[in-house]
């Protein structure tokens, strides 16, 4: 049975399950809302609550997003596409990947790694499937030409 999101309190339950799952951004949150049927106005004044009360936060869920997919082995160029999808301030991205702490140029190292067991491209056709996997990953084509050259740790 579904639940209805015509109050207040309702609105405010449904947000905060979701929360409970992971942090959200407010736009993310309030498409999720919107879907289940929730009115802006409810929406809006929900969010602005959890927001006052510190359990809504965008930095916090830059932070964790950011960290979660540097986990998974993708780069800077593909997480801020991703975030700048999920309708987050440039500014604020830029900002998040600076104080995120992450060696990007290690993070690639191990990419490379764990994919292409250290093996430097031979040939031109796998110079092209590393670089296509790498960049497509979300690395920049400088940080990836400094690596498949031999040249990773200067």
């Amino acid at each position: 049975m579904a639940i209805i999101l015509d109050t207040a309190v309702a609105v405010r339950r449904a947000a905060m399950d979701l929360l409970a799952m992971r942090e959200h951004g407010r736009v993310e949150l309030t498409r999720k809302l919107r879907r289940r049927g929730a009115s802006d106005e409810l929406i809006d004044a929900a969010l602005q609550r959890l927001c006052d009360e510190g359990l809504l936060s965008e930095a916090r869920y830059l932070e964790a997003f950011i960290s979660h997919r540097a986990r998974a082995g993708y780069g800077p160029m593909r997480i801020r596409e991703e975030l700048g999808q999920r309708g987050l301030d440039r500014a604020e991205i830029e900002q998040a990947l600076r104080d995120s702490g992450i060696d990007w140029r290690e993070q690639l190292q191990q990419v490379w790694q764990r994919k292409f067991a250290g093996e430097l491209p031979s040939d031109m056709r796998q110079r092209g499937q590393q670089m296509r996997f790498l960049s497509y990953r979300g690395y920049p084509q400088d940080l990836i030409s400094r690596l498949l050259r031999g040249s990773g740790d200067d």
